[in-house]
């Protein structure tokens, strides 16, 4: 497990446009990078096309399609990296793990959640003005999912910071 995340300025950026991007469904990617002693470093985001079926569930639900983790696992191994985790979106929700993204999890492994931040009332938070499409400030959750061979097992924020 991490101690914290360090997450390159790149890599925020792409991530934050890229799940805004598939508003109003959920969209997701995989976080390619390197783990460095107690840090995991996230240097690049791996977008990838929400594949959940049905279509009308996306909004609520994601799914990255299996031929797209093996591209990225490919090419993190070719530059020296590898996949870290995933992340996704939730629209009109807090960005907490929810019961079926902690069932359908493959544990331990690492989540980041965009959504709306926690009582933020429908207004951007000082210091940023809200995304277009976001209702308000989206706030990023990173989050270690634990195997405890239960299906929809514990969870365990962790702390993540930006670095150029």
């Amino acid at each position: 497990m991490p101690a914290e995340l360090r997450i390159s300025r790149l890599a925020l950026t792409v991530l934050r446009a890229d799940l805004g991007r598939a508003l109003p469904e959920e969209g997701c990617g995989l976080l390619l990078g390197l783990i460095d002693g107690p840090f995991w470093r996230i240097r690049r985001i791996w977008p990838c096309r929400n594949s959940w079926e049905p279509l009308t569930e996306r909004a609520q639900r994601f799914a990255i399609d299996p031929r797209e983790q093996l591209l990225a696992q490919r090419w993190s191994r070719q530059h020296g990296w590898q996949v870290l985790g995933s992340a996704h979106s939730h629209p009109t929700s807090e960005p907490v793990p929810s019961a079926i993204d902690r069932q359908l999890a493959f544990v331990p492994t690492l989540m980041l959640i965009l959504g709306p931040a926690a009582g933020a009332g429908g207004t951007a938070g000082p210091g940023w003005a809200a995304e277009p499409g976001w209702a308000s400030e989206p706030e990023l959750a990173a989050w270690w999912l634990v195997g405890d061979g239960q299906p929809g097992g514990p969870c365990r924020r962790l702390g993540w910071r930006m670095e150029d």
